[in-house]
């Protein structure tokens, strides 16, 4: 009689098919399956000094220095809001120091996009990860972090025994006061990037009495957990699954890239590496038996922030924040050896010694491209003109004959004043004949305050015999009073005339 169940699996006997499953068997097919997430490591990453070090506090400082100061920098305008940088989404402009850019200039957002992504692609296929070791936001942050967690725990064993200790009164103490001080830390970094779209006096005083938008405080909740969780809680798991950045990173790199790098020749011999010892203390009694520089004592990977061996080789964990360069190099000093075990260095040295080309055909096609973005964003910039003028066809009906047979085409006319001070126009048509009448209703010209937008209806008329066709090309210009300086400033319409 054939199985109910169905024919068993091919090179399986019927026997051990139809053997009940207990829970021993299931837990050892689950111990047999491969394993798909693995298990986090917490990492408590120890202090180090050394030149990178003291780079890396260098850029955090100016940089916690201008996100966190930004917003409180004043700057006295003729109109608007007196602070430096100031997104003031509801009056649809963004002010930058002496710089308004107004809704018709977001293609200024592009060209800085292109020349972030540009300089992000020089600069990576120089040197590397070096925007994620000095200058990502998640980077400086978790130093931030870090730091807060060695004031408040200790330096790397305490915070190792304080993690492997049972919860009592001191452990409650130490980690909810380091919890605490990151999520002040957090709140001050959503609180501040809320500051930039609104006056930051003024917004702070709404924001703690009650008084500000929901779009204020919920901004801030979202920064202040995202913070919280990234810096705090993630932390490498960022670097190491959520950034697209690793993923792509090895397309900008070549033979020549700086990278972190451990000298593999230098450091394990022919024998491999070796702690000291009584009878290898010296770099000379280490090589007669065979033995590298390498002491193995493990600081390059306790100073690591996401928890990698260099001397395993380039990983995609690898941020390049030369860390385990100043912890080598500190190692190397005390035993009077010299420096760049653990160095920057380059495929090509590494293979043949011979030296990294820094002038490269990549690396000067990004820094052309970069050169020539930066070009055409600050000609646009400087070429700012003093107002907006657009004119729009208004082809609800197209046209209109009147009662005197003449036809009158409709226009919308959309005005915006960029400078600080009143600005009069006139318009005027060219390129139509010269029966052709402009009428503006009630307005024989308009005065604008600064800043102002304004929209106009406007009127064309014009006897349809002195057209050949349809339609007839003209331009509609906008002329400033003739004592403030300004050009005038012209744009294209088409008046249209019905076929006969």
């Amino acid at each position: 009689m054939p199985d109910p169940r169905g024919v068993a699996p091919t090179g399986l006997k019927h026997e051990e098919h139809d053997r009940p499953v207990t829970v021993e068997t299931t837990m050892q097919q689950a111990d047999s399956q491969p394993q798909l997430y693995a298990a986090r490591t917490a990492i408590h990453p120890r202090s180090v000094n050394g030149r990178f070090r003291r780079l890396k506090w260098a850029v955090l400082i100016v940089a916690y220095g201008v996100y966190f100061l930004l917003p409180w920098l004043r700057w006295e305008r003729g109109v608007g809001a007196n602070q430096a940088v100031l997104f003031d989404v509801a009056g649809r402009k963004f002010y930058l120091f002496d710089l308004v850019v107004h809704p018709q200039d977001i293609f200024w957002l592009a060209g800085l996009l292109m020349i972030a992504a540009y300089l992000l692609f020089f600069v990576t296929g120089l040197a590397g990860r070096v925007f994620c070791g000095y200058f990502c936001f998640q980077t400086l942050w978790t130093d931030v972090y870090i730091l807060i967690e060695r004031l408040i725990q200790g330096e790397r064993p305490a915070r190792l025994r304080l993690a492997r200790q049972p919860w009592d009164a001191a452990k409650l103490v130490k980690m909810g006061l380091t919890h605490l001080l990151w999520l002040a830390t957090a709140f001050a970094t959503g609180l501040t990037f809320v500051l930039y779209w609104g006056d930051a006096p003024v917004l702070v005083r709404e924001f703690f009495t009650g008084g500000a938008p929901f779009s204020a405080y919920a901004t801030a909740l979202f920064v202040t957990s995202t913070t919280y969780v990234m810096a705090g809680v993630a932390r490498e798991q960022v670097c190491t699954y959520m950034c697209p950045y690793a993923r792509f990173q090895a397309v900008m790199f070549d033979r020549d890239t700086l990278i972190v790098s451990y000298d593999h020749s230098r450091g394990e011999g022919w024998k491999g590496r070796a702690k000291l010892g009584r009878d290898l203390k010296t770099r000379e009694q280490r090589h007669a038996v065979g033995v590298g520089d390498c002491i193995d004592c493990g600081y390059c990977v306790q100073v690591c922030p996401t928890g990698i061996d260099i001397r395993d080789g380039l990983q995609i964990q690898c941020i390049s924040c030369a860390l385990c360069i100043d912890a080598c190099d500190t190692i190397m000093d005390s035993l009077g050896w010299e420096r760049g075990l653990v160095a920057y260095g380059s495929q090509r040295v590494a293979e043949g010694g011979e030296k990294a080309r820094l002038l490269r055909p990549k690396v000067i096609g990004y820094a052309a491209v970069l050169v020539v973005a930066i070009g055409l964003l600050a000609w646009s910039v400087s070429r700012q003109a003093p107002f907006d003028l657009t004119v729009a066809q208004v082809r609800q009906p197209i046209f209109t004959r009147l009662s005197d047979g003449r036809i009158q085409n409709s226009y919308e006319i959309k005005i915006n004043n960029k400078t600080d001070r009143i600005l009069a126009l006139h318009f005027v048509i060219d390129g139509l004949p010269a029966g052709a009448e402009l009428d503006l209703g009630r307005f024989s010209q308009v005065k604008l305050n600064p800043e102002q937008r304004l929209r106009l209806a406007a009127k064309v008329r014009l006897m349809p015999k002195d057209f050949d066709g349809q339609s007839h090309p003209f331009e509609l210009t906008a002329v400033p009073d003739s004592g403030s300086g300004l050009q005038p400033v012209a744009h294209p319409s088409v008046f249209y005339v019905p076929a006969e």
